[in-house]
């Protein structure tokens, strides 16, 4: 391919995608622009656009590869939540059965009548882990599963929901394990990433480690920062935004406190450059994978890919039912009126597409990562996107992926 003056785009691009190919290259240029990236999008089974670029590692000057790998956050989360639907597929796992059919420890203090759906939506009211843990306890997996078993729903389940930004890999993984009693890395590594030949895993293989990109970071953002990126991209009106963003995100708020999984990951060091961070199993968030295997992977749950589906239709129809529309987020003051579609907007276990988060159509499900990674599948296109970069920002509706995604649209007209 081409190039931008700074910036050598590689891949190829059938006719009619050029678009993307154009705004792929367009963010090296824009802001906060690309390190190095990749994109890739699958239609009816086979690639459309695949494409890279940049760097992988600027401090050596070393490319983005054909191969390189990014970790991806909680990106992570949808390829989790296929794992648990293949099983809901074979007979094995029941969406409406209680948790404790799989798993009889979960149901202490209170928590025995909550379904799997309620995991897998964000409903079960553990996001957050009371009981102190060491990274070297969250890596080991065993004792968030003792904590979770002993932890309080912070409210009733079912009436409420919010965003289990750790825990919900550990909910999930835990429930692949005791059905398939594999763990949820080695899981997806035999049912999902080996029949479709995916450059993608959750515990990464040491001899992997050459493949992975460099994480490099854009810089703090406020919770102003945050604010006003939601006031852009939820057409919500900034008084309502505020008292959200205040509510849910800030000091001392359940998401802060949801993000450190009981201190295991409080004030680390950059957790992402760790060798011992990215080797572990952390279901929601520590998956190192390319564009071309989550846009491989999702066209495999809405289609056939070169004799592989994950996912048949009538188990796609019930993961991609929408769930928080059905309950108010916790922690919002009892007077503010806060859309599900534009704020969180989750079926089981995915995203749907909504205004801040656009896919390619109202169908359309997936799954973003902090930093700013995406994937997603559309039924009705019979498509699977991916892309991954190695630039983080966390700045709400940042623009990297949302330019690719409004050129996917178009480029479906």
């Amino acid at each position: 391919m081409t190039t931008t003056s700074e910036v050598a785009v590689h891949g190829h691009v059938e006719e009619g995608w050029g678009k993307v190919a154009d705004e792929f290259r367009a963010n090296f240029e824009g802001t906060p622009g690309e390190v190095g990236a990749a994109c890739c999008v699958y239609v009816g089974g086979r690639p459309v656009v695949d494409v890279w670029g940049g760097l992988a590692d600027s401090e050596t000057n070393r490319p983005w590869s054909e191969d390189t790998i990014a970790i991806v956050a909680s990106t992570t989360k949808g390829a989790t939540a296929i794992c648990a639907h293949m099983l809901a597929q074979r007979g094995e796992l029941d969406l409406d059965a209680p948790v404790v059919d799989y798993w009889p420890e979960f149901g202490a203090n209170g928590k025995d009548q909550i379904p799997v759906r309620w995991l897998l939506s964000h409903q079960a009211g553990l996001p957050v882990i009371d009981t102190p843990l060491t990274l070297e306890e969250a890596y080991a997996w065993d004792p968030v599963i003792r904590a979770l078993e002993a932890q309080k729903p912070l409210w009733e389940p079912g009436t409420e929901h919010v965003y289990h930004s750790i825990t919900f890999g550990y909910l999930v993984g835990e429930l692949v394990r005791r059905i398939s009693g594999k763990s949820p890395g080695t899981f997806f590594a035999d049912e999902v990433a080996g029949p479709l030949g995916l450059n993608a895993w959750i515990g990464l293989p040491e001899e992997q480690e050459p493949k992975a990109a460099r994480i490099e970071y854009t810089g703090p953002v406020t919770l102003e920062d945050l604010t006003a990126g939601l006031i852009e991209h939820t057409g919500l009106d900034a008084d309502t935004v505020t008292k959200w963003i205040q509510a849910v995100w800030g000091e001392g708020s359940v998401q802060a406190r949801a993000g450190v999984l009981g201190g295991a990951f409080e004030y680390k060091d950059d957790l992402n450059a760790q060798r011992a961070y990215r080797a572990a199993e952390i279901p929601a968030g520590n998956m190192l994978t390319d564009a071309r295997s989550m846009a491989r992977m999702y066209a495999a749950t809405v289609g056939d890919v070169d004799g592989v589906r994950l996912l048949d239709p009538v188990t796609l129809g019930r993961a991609i039912e929408v769930q928080t529309d059905k309950t108010r987020m916790h922690s919002l003051p009892a007077d503010l009126d806060l859309p599900a579609n534009r704020s969180f907007y989750m079926s089981h276990g995915f995203w749907r597409s909504c205004p801040p988060l656009p896919m390619a159509g109202p169908n359309s499900f997936g799954h973003p990562g902090s930093g700013g990674s995406v994937a997603f599948g559309d039924p009705d296109a019979e498509l699977g996107f991916g892309y991954v970069m190695n630039l983080w920002s966390y700045q709400a509706g940042e623009r990297r992926a949302r330019n690719l995604t409004d050129a996917v649209r178009a480029c479906l007209g």
